[in-house]
């Protein structure tokens, strides 16, 4: 047979569309050209499969050959198509005895001149397509434990040509790989415990958590905010199954490791005010996940917030609304979900020491206001929860630690609010919106004259207002009520800096 057609996968954003490899050898001048819209990583498969084959043993057909990748108007990268090629031409040059290509069996994996099958990114979404088709998938034995996360895929893990070349010609059969149980490392986690004091700070952590809800810490250097924001994924419960595969999915076509999200860990980042507009959301020629995504699902920290460019912030505005991030280039789109709490801290001024109870502060008003103007009202806007996190006196500071509630027993609250909230609307608080809005945090005749009274002394937003009530909707279910009522409304407020006897 001169023609062989393989199945394997690209990858496109966190999705893995099918691609078709076919083989054909003809008669003329021995040569191999690769067809298919192939970035240049694929058209170097050229040399190394004809080394790995080669070195493996194999006859290197000395013909006309002409590879492929179908769809042709799928952008091809990378050295995932390197085993499939292999396979193909091997096929093709009559060398598998007794073996023809099905649709039924799929292959990803890149070669080195030995012959040695080496791990690829995007495993696992290509194992969740297959899956969905009932068809089997051939990875990299580096690659097994992601490809098992798909759960219903059969997934046979190689580590070399002449191995799988073994199992094809029914000389030597593979079995198909059996996940290993991972669990989760909740210790490893920073505690609540560790956190001296700040008792306002760690009340609004747990509301945080519990809704869902953006957060902002400001506050002099020093106070612990960025020890307290490290703590946020220690409260929060574990990843559920759909939640891992699709924290999971990120990692892998990013090239991260998929452990922590197998083990149902939230992802924790925490990018450098350096950072570009394209590294926060993402982007490139060929597109790929931002900060934005490898949060999903979890939590991503800016410190020092005012010194991030302020073009930089404004692209995390459409996101934190939709959840997701629409990447567009000229030939196509790709979307990455990003469904992140966000928990930022800053200093109130650029000496860091703006109303702190001393004099150490040596900026003027017009530099505070510069530097506070830095983040822009609609951004804070989709913050819900704003706290001033003070300096703790040197006695405080210095006495002998007081063993605090720790990270277990604020998740467990944290864990009881959700399964309130997704039992009741099926969303967290923070994704509440229109009508469903009204109904879950519908307020007393007292509560609406009190948040008019507020919204009118403050000028806020609509917006505003409505994370004010999503807020306090978190309070109540943080205390086991079914209707939002004065004090948990009151709280709210206190979270936005906003005082209902207009001293605030």
């Amino acid at each position: 047979m001169s023609l062989a057609v393989i199945q394997t996968r690209a990858q496109l954003g966190i999705a893995a569309p099918p691609v078709t490899v076919e083989v054909h050898l003809s008669g003329g001048l021995p040569s191999m050209s690769i067809v298919g819209l192939p970035e240049t990583g694929v058209k170097e498969s050229r040399e190394r499969v004809r080394s790995a084959l080669i070195t493996a043993g194999f006859e290197f057909p000395q013909r006309r050959i002409t590879i492929n990748l179908a769809p042709a108007d799928l952008p091809k990268e990378g050295g995932r198509y390197d085993l499939a090629i292999a396979i193909g031409i091997l096929s093709a040059s009559g060398q598998l005895k007794g073996w023809k290509a099905t649709p039924a069996l799929e292959m990803l994996g890149e070669l080195s001149l030995s012959g040695e099958i080496r791990s690829v990114r995007g495993v696992l979404p290509a194992s969740v397509a297959a899956g969905q088709l009932q068809r089997a998938l051939v990875v990299p034995r580096d690659n097994a434990e992601e490809a098992l996360m798909a759960g219903d895929t059969e997934v046979l893990a190689v580590s070399h040509l002449i191995e799988l070349v073994e199992h094809l010609i029914r000389r030597q059969p593979l079995q198909p790989a059996v996940a290993e149980e991972v669990a989760a490392e909740a210790g490893a986690m920073p505690d609540l415990a560790e956190v001296k004091g700040q008792f306002q700070a760690r009340r609004a952590l747990e509301v945080a958590a519990a809704g869902g809800h953006n957060l902002l810490f400001s506050g002099p250097p020093g106070s612990g905010k960025s020890m307290l924001a490290a703590r946020l994924p220690g409260l929060l419960p574990e990843l559920q199954s759909r939640e891992r595969l699709e924290v999971a999915a990120i990692a892998s076509v990013s090239g991260y490791d998929v452990t922590p999200a197998c083990a149902g860990i939230r992802p924790f980042r925490s990018p450098h005010h350096t950072a570009s507009a394209v590294a926060l959301v993402g982007g490139g020629s060929y597109p790929r996940p931002g900060e934005i995504s490898l949060a999903h699902q979890g939590v991503l920290f800016l410190d020092e917030l005012p010194e991030f460019p302020r073009r930089v912030l404004e692209v995390l505005r459409e996101p934190m609304e939709t959840g997701e991030i629409l990447i567009s280039r000229a030939a196509r789109q790709t979307r990455f979900p990003a469904r992140f709490q966000l928990v930022g801290a800053m200093n109130p001024c650029p000496c860091g020491y703006h109303d702190d109870g001393t004099d150490r502060c040596y900026c003027t008003p017009d530099q505070i206001r510069r530097y506070q103007q830095k983040i822009s009202g609609p951004l804070l806007d989709r913050i819900d929860l704003q706290l001033h996190v003070p300096a703790l006196p040197p006695d405080a500071l210095l006495a002998p630690a007081q063993p605090g509630e720790n990270s277990a027993h604020v998740r467990a609250r944290v864990r009881q609010a959700h399964e309130v909230q997704l039992s009741r609307q099926g969303t967290m608080n923070r994704e509440l919106g229109g009508t469903e809005l009204e109904q879950v945090c519908g307020l007393d005749d007292a509560g609406r004259a009190l948040l008019t009274q507020v919204m009118q002394r403050y000028q806020l937003s609509a917006r505003t207002c409505h994370r004010i009530l999503k807020v306090a909707r978190t309070l109540a279910d943080l205390a086991g009520q079914p209707r939002v009522e004065e004090p948990q409304l009151l709280e709210a407020l206190a979270f936005r800096g906003c005082s209902a006897s207009g001293d605030g």
